[in-house]
């Protein structure tokens, strides 16, 4: 195809992730499909440098660090046609403004889903190993734990409780399959057979709490669920029971989590919390029960290039008049992250 016919596309994101999102073989083939300059990395739409481009871009290749697209920043591109997001959610990304004018949107969040579950699974084994908590006694006695100290510890037949079978939720369930856990799911969307197809049993938000060993959350962040895992449903966790958290802080009361934390009645493994990150005095930063990260079970590193792969390989869809392998829509946004 002549480069004259190929659509103009524009990176808009921190120019920071460009490199490990898109290193250079990926660019080479972007550059098959559209053009784009790799020079070019626009994180302030008002920026005059960026004006001719933007005003000529049918597509904007996003990721994190973009603003949102606003009717300003749209005016700013009056010949876009469809956004390439190289991230998770667009929720924060995309408004009215932006589906009113029929814009196309597709996300890379299904690559993003990849180690959020891959972290999960870990999270998971070492809990039902109480790797957590025979590390603290280690370093405090230098010893090895007694019979007594582990006859509550293992894999075997543990019950964990999957909250939301979003993306990520779904992935988890398939990793899960080879080990000898009990699956228990929670979600409004599944009916039970749906359930059992993807390897667990269907029950309501507060059996699956009553009856899981480990619970991990998967929802969505969205009106609805904010605070799911209020005082009194996390209150229906077994006492030694175990919350991990890498979806959205406020999918739980953290107040009331906290107390829990500091009773030491319920452990926990939070990838994300409300705030974030918590205040300096915050007493999870030193509870032997918690097991505290800054934000890292999504893409990272080397993870990044499998979603700039996503978005080339969408490009090269839209490149070949096919439909987008991961397009967001408009609906969707209600019950999704």
């Amino acid at each position: 195809m002549p480069s004259a016919q190929l659509p103009r596309a524009v990176f808009a994101m921190d120019p920071v992730h460009l490199p490990l999102l898109f290193p250079s073989p990926l660019v080479t083939r972007l550059q098959q499909s559209a053009e784009i300059d790799p020079a070019l990395v626009v994180s302030d739409f008002t920026d005059p440098a960026a004006s001719s481009a933007l005003a000529g871009a049918e597509i904007l290749i996003t990721g994190w660090g973009c603003p949102r697209l606003d009717p300003d920043i749209l005016d700013a591109t009056p010949r876009l046609r469809t956004v390439l997001h190289a991230a998770g959610s667009v929720r924060s990304l995309v408004g009215e403004a932006l589906w009113s004018r029929g814009v196309t949107v597709s996300s890379a969040v299904t690559g993003n889903a990849v180690p959020v579950a891959e972290y999960t699974l870990a999270m998971i084994l070492l809990a039902g190993k109480d790797a957590f908590v025979h590390r603290e006694r280690f370093r405090r006695t230098h010893a090895q734990p007694t019979p007594a100290e582990t006859a509550t510890t293992g894999n075997l037949g543990r019950r964990v409780g999957v909250i939301g079978a979003s993306r990520v939720g779904r992935r988890l369930l398939e990793l899960l399959r080879p080990f000898d856990f009990e699956v228990l799911l929670h979600d409004p969307y599944v009916d039970a057979a749906e359930a059992v197809e993807l390897g667990a049993q269907l029950l309501s938000l507060e059996d699956l709490l009553r009856h899981s060993d480990i619970v991990s959350l998967h929802a969505p962040d969205i009106p609805e669920t904010r605070h799911m895992l209020d005082r009194a449903r996390l209150a229906l966790i077994r006492d030694g029971g175990v919350l991990i958290n890498t979806s959205r802080g406020a999918l739980v009361d953290h107040s009331a989590l906290t107390d829990e934390l500091v009773s030491g009645r319920l452990h926990a493994v939070l990838d994300v919390t409300e705030p974030e990150p918590l205040p300096a005095g915050s007493p999870l930063y030193r509870l032997p029960n918690v097991f505290l990260t800054p934000h890292i079970a999504g893409s990272l590193g080397n993870e990044l290039e499998r979603l700039g792969r996503i978005v080339v390989e969408e490009l090269e869809r839209l490149a070949d008049g096919l439909p987008l392998a991961h397009e967001v829509r408009h609906a969707d946004l209600a019950r999704v992250a």
